[in-house]
């Protein structure tokens, strides 16, 4: 399977797919860091379209509140790098999208640091039927190491949870 990144997510990604199709459950995302790489890689797996409804590609933090439903004075008081925002992007991305599971990245790639916050600090979240959870990372490398990490991390918080 061709991978943009040249990371180790299309497995990751396989074995989501292959679990959301067996539970008849349905997934979409909402992505700052990342840019549209998770969505991607989970539609690089045969028979993704019976369970990807679709995802967010939120990289300004003003669409992160618009798009995907964050509140505004969430993203005010805290900024975009935040666990509590990477858990609204999930719940939003799910709730309009109409999905089961919403999975979400927010974090920094770098090359430099943002809003007072570490470059390779990068926050993936997802919500879902039985619940909702938040990891922090702290990845090392640079952009393209940090944003791969993080995409195949999004996709094995959520495989723990399926």
């Amino acid at each position: 399977m061709p991978d943009p990144l040249g990371h180790a997510a299309v497995p990751a990604a396989a074995g989501v797919v292959h679990a959301l199709v067996e539970r008849r459950e349905t997934l979409a995302t909402a992505e700052s860091l990342t840019g549209g790489l998770v969505a991607a890689t989970i539609v690089e797996v045969a028979g993704a379209s019976a369970v990807f409804r679709g995802g967010l590609v939120v990289y300004a933090t003003d669409l992160k509140a618009t798009l995907a439903g964050v509140p505004a004075d969430l993203l005010d008081a805290r900024g975009p790098v935040d666990p509590d925002v990477a858990l609204a992007l999930a719940e939003g991305c799910r709730a309009r999208c109409g999905a089961d599971w919403g999975l979400s990245t927010t974090g920094v790639a770098g090359p430099e640091p943002q809003g007072g916050r570490p470059v390779g600090l990068v926050y993936v979240a997802l919500a879902g039927p039985t619940g909702s959870a938040v990891r922090e990372l702290a990845l090392v490398g640079d952009r393209r190491a940090i944003r791969s990490a993080s995409v195949t991390e999004a996709l094995r918080l959520l495989k723990e949870h399926l």
